[in-house]
């Protein structure tokens, strides 16, 4: 009589088990027997079969009461010896499971049951990823564009892609093109595009982060006498206070005048001070200079 040990298959010592321990056992085989960890490995591949056809009896409870029932009458109380049974080639159950259990042939197959049956079929490729970039102004990313970009295909045709670029996009964020990589194979799937941006300083701002730097650009009696200027941000101006003494190199930080955070605020507008000698005086301005040189006893070199 061949007869398979389903519990022995699934690494149980005996039928006193619940439907969870089953569950937990099954999974435990499958991953030691899985194809795709013994790649090549015939025995293993049938081993996985046989441990999918236990799991299919044992976790259905009409099926299991079945099974322990003809255990019970052929094998235990008559001590018969059990053997492994054959399967047809490409046959995912057994001789032995055909025999009783054929009926839950018509039940719909297990994921694993599934995977096994696409092995014997022309498995559909997905299409590979293709990844490129795209370089944008300061003002592109924090107001959002539209750009157009155009990539050669592997026949060598150019095609062009519409990309919009989201306001507050940052820094080596990626942006997606479903299904505008390359095409797939046996059906799959076209792969994705994936845009790398890249935002590019200006002269007028630089960004880090979320903050955004500018130059302020001050002549040496707005620095010595403190004043008010008006700054211009990325979105508009602000008025500050500079105060009497400030030194070239000194920040000043304008609290959210900079670029978008991803939570919908803004960072800093921070403006470094430039103190800037006019490089041609006129006569008055060379008396006065001369004048101030004369009165003054400052000096930057005997600070320190």
């Amino acid at each position: 009589m061949i007869f398979k040990d389903y519990y022995k298959i699934l690494g149980l010592e005996n039928s006193k088990v619940s439907a969870n321990e089953i569950k937990l056992a099954y999974r435990e085989q499958v991953k030691k027997y899985h194809p795709d960890v013994n790649i090549g490995n015939k025995l293993s591949e049938e081993k996985f079969k046989d441990i999918n056809e236990a799991y299919k009896v044992l976790s259905t409870a009409s099926s299991k009461r079945k099974y322990d029932r003809m255990w019970n009458n052929h094998v235990g109380k008559r001590n018969i010896k059990f053997e492994e049974s054959k399967r047809t080639t490409g046959s995912i159950f057994s001789d032995f499971f055909n025999m009783f259990f054929g009926d839950l042939n018509k039940e719909q197959e297990t994921v694993e049951d599934k995977k096994i049956n696409i092995k014997n079929k022309k498995q559909s490729i997905k299409g590979e990823d293709v990844e490129t970039s795209i370089d944008i102004s300061i003002e592109d990313g924090f107001y959002g564009t539209t750009k157009k970009i155009s990539l050669r295909t592997i026949e060598g045709k150019m095609k062009s892609f519409e990309v919009k670029i989201p306001a507050g996009i940052r820094e080596n964020e990626k942006i997606r093109l479903l299904g505008q990589g390359k095409t797939g194979k046996n059906g799959g799937k076209n792969g994705d595009l994936f845009i790398t941006v890249h935002i590019k300083n200006n002269e007028k701002f630089k960004i880090k982060g979320y903050d955004l730097y500018t130059d302020l650009f001050l002549t040496p009696w707005e620095a010595a006498l403190g004043t008010r200027v008006n700054i211009r941000g990325i979105d508009d101006e602000s008025v500050i206070y500079i105060p009497q003494g400030i030194q070239s190199g000194e920040k000043i930080t304008i609290p959210s005048k900079g670029y978008k955070d991803a939570q919908g605020g803004r960072g800093n507008l921070v403006a470094q001070v430039r103190i800037m000698v006019p490089k041609k005086l006129t006569d008055n301005e060379k008396e006065i200079y001369i004048k101030l040189k004369e009165i003054s006893n400052f000096n930057p070199r005997n600070i320190y």
